[in-house]
């Protein structure tokens, strides 16, 4: 079914983009495993308007009585669960239910949230250009790569297929929590919007998370945290 779909039209030809050193829209792209795929391999997410991820985290201040107004420690509370809008030009041979692999529109039964039975996965690639790939190069020693920068491709799971280096990351166990469309008699376009729920986000699936990995540089710690570290040092016996 897959050679018929609208993403092999003239719609989906990937066209020139610019080689810049600020990242720009057009080399961003979103992945997902359709309805129709015979195999876990991953298509791009149609003509997709935007692609908007936010998450937030309540900070509460530590503060004493007797200290004054001042806070002694800011808290960092439990991460929401990341939510991501994405809206995407509507089309018939696939809908964005069957984008996110639900069997709806031309394939299936698929017309509402309650048929939403089983979360998904979504793919995100931002290509890297040339430009800043090259100054990396000049600027680095050989071989050098961070723990988010893989080939780009389509092969969902191993991100291969590719020669163009790109930041990667995957939202994993996806739940639609919101859909809307609009038909209206004075604009032709019609586009769909979800809002997704993500369970969690990682740069690679196949990388374990520990502590031993570098999410933090030591050099950029607050003030604050180097004094109690130096303290620390002093009473050590």
């Amino acid at each position: 079914m897959a050679s018929y779909r609208d993403r092999d039209t003239y719609v989906h030809r990937h066209g020139v983009t610019p080689e810049t050193m600020s990242i720009i829209s057009s080399k961003a792209k979103l992945y997902a495993v359709p309805a129709d795929a015979g195999a876990r391999t991953a298509y791009q997410v149609g003509v997709v308007a935007a692609f908007d991820p936010s998450e937030t985290r309540a900070i509460e201040p530590v503060r004493g009585i007797g200290f004054g107004d001042h806070v002694a420690e800011l808290v960092p509370g439990l991460t929401d669960p990341m939510t991501i809008t994405v809206t995407r030009t509507a089309q018939y041979l696939t809908m964005i239910y069957q984008v996110f692999g639900y069997k709806g529109g031309i394939d299936g039964l698929v017309r509402s949230l309650r048929h939403h039975k089983y979360p998904f996965d979504l793919k995100q690639e931002v290509v890297i250009s040339r430009v800043p790939m090259v100054v990396e190069a000049v600027n680095s020693s050989p071989g050098k790569t961070g723990g988010g920068v893989h080939s780009s491709g389509d092969n969902f799971d191993t991100g291969t297929g590719g020669n163009l280096d790109a930041l990667i990351t995957y939202f994993e166990g996806c739940w639609i929590s919101d859909y809307s469309t609009s038909y209206a008699s004075d604009t032709a376009l019609v586009q769909e919007s979800v809002t997704l729920n993500v369970t969690d986000i990682v740069a690679d699936p196949s990388i374990a998370m520990s502590e031993s990995l570098p999410f933090f540089n030591p050099n950029a710690l607050s003030s604050i945290m180097r004094s109690i570290n130096t303290n620390q040092a002093q009473t050590t016996f």
